[in-house]
């Protein structure tokens, strides 16, 4: 068997006076892209980034949030959305990372959004897989409220059980790993800090502000998003996963590593101004089986 062509290693960081131990995958080198995991999910789901066609070999970081895969806290009650932004910004500090790209899905997304928009002229582009923008992102989040409990363990037990009946792809599979991949008391801070930021954050016009190339990627199930039309005309690129909810990592990750591998390749082309121009990317995609949502252009 071939060893993988990451490398595992642990952060010790101390975040506001909280001190951490944050497990890593890594390949060195410059402008790496920088991999932000969602709520029950681990950096493990972006292993394969360092296997794909056309990503192989790319400088890349993912690590578990505190509280999270394999990632320690001395203090789970203190993290918090804006907490997570300062976990990413000490990590790279350490590992002595400048400019990078960042991907984050769902929890991952707000932390990425808030990451960008703290330190734009640091980020290369912006790939936002299904992070909350608005109130509606908060079907998983919105729990700690409508599904009320006063014991943490308890609160996660029954939410990966209604995780796991959910129609909607994938949801059995994330429901029946979150008990394994999250500390039980992480949910609350976490979760109460997502509801009101995406209740009360402008977090859709802070998007729709960010400089940098942004590629905004969903499942087919989540078509229905009221913010897509705004997406579009405001020039950001979006990628529409076939056969996918709001898991693509699972349900359909060729896909999800095609559609980032081409928009890593538009965010290195020089500068444009208007509304991206995707037509070559959209012939890629099409040769491999995948549509570009070209309403964009």
């Amino acid at each position: 068997m071939t060893t993988s062509p990451w490398s595992e290693r642990t952060l010790n960081l101390r975040v506001d006076g909280v001190d951490l131990r944050i497990s890593a995958h890594s390949v060195p080198g410059p402008e790496p892209v920088v991999l932000l995991h969602g709520f029950g999910s681990t950096k493990e789901e972006y292993a394969d980034f360092s296997r794909f066609p056309g990503l192989a070999g790319h400088a890349f970081l993912a690590y578990d949030a505190p509280g999270f895969g394999a990632s320690t806290s001395t203090r789970l009650d203190l993290v918090s959305i804006p907490f997570l932004v300062d976990v990413a910004l000490a990590a790279l500090e350490q590992l002595g990372i400048d400019r990078f790209h960042v991907v984050g899905h769902s929890m991952g997304g707000l932390t990425a959004l808030l990451l960008a928009d703290r330190i734009p002229d640091r980020v290369l582009s912006f790939t936002d897989i299904e992070g909350n923008l608005a109130p509606e992102d908060c079907f998983l989040s919105r729990q700690i409220v409508t599904h009320h409990s006063d014991d943490p363990a308890t609160f996660l037990a029954d939410f990966a059980t209604r995780t796991r009946q959910a129609d909607e792809y994938s949801s059995a599979l994330y429901g029946s790993r979150v008990l394994t991949t999250v500390d039980p008391q992480v949910v609350r801070p976490v979760f109460e800090s997502m509801v009101d930021m995406s209740d009360n954050g402008c977090l859709l016009a802070h998007f729709i502000g960010l400089p940098m190339p942004r590629m905004f990627m969903y499942g087919e199930q989540n078509a229905h998003l009221s913010y897509l039309p705004e997406l579009r005309r405001c020039g950001c690129a979006l990628v529409e996963i076939e056969h996918s909810g709001h898991w693509p990592m699972f349900s359909n990750p060729p896909a999800m590593w095609t559609a980032l591998r081409e928009f890593l390749v538009y965010s290195r082309l020089p500068a444009r101004s208007g509304p991206p121009k995707l037509a070559d990317l959209q012939a890629s995609l099409e040769a491999e089986g995948q549509e570009w949502d070209t309403r964009i252009a």
